[in-house]
């Protein structure tokens, strides 16, 4: 149900919004730095344009949008993305050696973003129902954990590791908000560590790789080619920059990946330690923004739905810089709001906008 009355707007999330504008208007300078050449325009920037101007009304379409609806729809929505995440495996469009996206002609979307957009409302509404008003069971959490797994096996497969371990995490922590037992973690931790070196034949080889790289191991013009380059463009932007548009490691291509997951190393070889540290306050101002929203909401699955919804980006946005920086093996996902791409960038709003939906109602209405 669509509603809009002017109390609503006045508990509107606006100061969430700009922060996420002006993030994606940064995306949009070190998306023309790394894709145009000449001065003309790209089709990464044209397509980087749409998906942010998209991405805003679909935030504004997901905050005018009751909370109950959000919840009840995406509950099945998500069962619907285990069977895209399935589809993808075996018709999915292959690209750079993974099979990740579903191919509809026009566009191709990801289903591991879908994923993490709707997984928070699949848990939520699951709980909110089954439990009703009494306190979860130990056997309640049983289809939560298959579900979980499920999609991190999926996912995993396609492979894209990075995803399914934002996945993984996000999940766990929803569960333990639900009060799932922090002896069930540190068990199963505790099991992760002792079949580790069973799950590493279980690895694909470049996988594998990633990890012995961080490790310290492999040559520089090879295996570590491109954390090389990635510490090289950080290292080299000093304290203010070379200037967007002006960075060697950038505009020589020698760092690959430059407009998806290393954007951030663009952003520090270009506007240097300055740039960088005004975009992690940026994303700092972001998430303590929205934490303080969600805090404010007095009626538990609604928080936890927000929770939820927010863990995947403040997860990717981590690793992502953690892996730039060398401080993280490379696992591939791309910066919310900052990297190219159309999917991301669309799953971010709705999030954003799903949160903003519930903080506002928080004070328009009784939840």
């Amino acid at each position: 149900m669509l509603f809009v009355n002017r109390r609503y707007l006045c508990y509107f999330d606006w100061i969430s919004l700009f922060l996420v504008i002006i993030l994606s208007s940064i995306s949009l300078c070190f998306v023309f730095s790394t894709t145009c050449k000449a001065g003309a325009f790209s089709i990464f920037f044209k397509k980087q344009i749409l998906g942010i101007l998209s991405g805003i009304l679909i935030y504004f379409f997901c905050s005018f949008i009751d909370y109950r609806t959000i919840c009840r729809t995406g509950y099945w929505l998500y069962i619907l993305t285990i069977g895209l995440l399935l589809f993808t495996l075996i018709k999915g469009s292959v690209g750079m050696g993974a099979q990740r996206w579903i191919n509809l002609g026009f566009i191709k979307f990801q289903s591991s973003e879908l994923a993490k957009l709707f997984f928070p409302m699949f848990i939520t509404y699951y709980f909110l129902h089954d439990t009703e008003q009494t306190e979860p069971k130990p056997i309640t959490y049983g289809i939560p954990l298959a579900v979980i797994c499920l999609s991190f096996v999926l996912v995993l497969k396609q492979p894209d590791l990075g995803t399914a371990l934002v996945i993984l995490f996000s999940g766990s922590l929803m569960l333990w908000f639900t009060g799932l037992e922090t002896k069930f973690f540190m068990m199963a931790g505790m099991c992760l560590l002792f079949t580790a070196p069973i799950s590493w034949h279980f690895l694909k080889p470049y996988q594998k790789q990633r990890i012995l790289v961080f490790l310290g191991e492999g040559d520089r013009n090879k295996e570590r080619y491109q954390i090389e380059q990635s510490k090289i463009a950080v290292g080299s932007g000093g304290i203010v920059g070379k200037g967007i548009g002006q960075g060697t490691q950038n505009k020589m291509c020698f760092l690959p990946e430059s407009r998806t997951d290393f954007i951030f190393s663009v952003i520090c070889e270009e506007t240097g330690f300055i740039g960088a540290i005004i975009v992690l306050a940026l994303y700092l101002l972001l998430f303590f923004q929205l934490l303080g929203m969600i805090l404010t909401i007095t009626s538990f699955f609604p928080k936890l739905m927000c929770f939820g919804l927010l863990a995947p980006i403040v997860f990717s946005t981590m690793i992502n810089i953690g892996m730039v920086l060398d401080l993280m093996p490379i696992v591939g996902i791309p910066l919310p709001f900052m990297s190219y791409g159309i999917t991301h960038i669309w799953t971010s709003f709705a999030s954003l906008g799903c949160i903003n939906s519930v903080t506002c109602q928080r004070y328009a209405q009784d939840m």
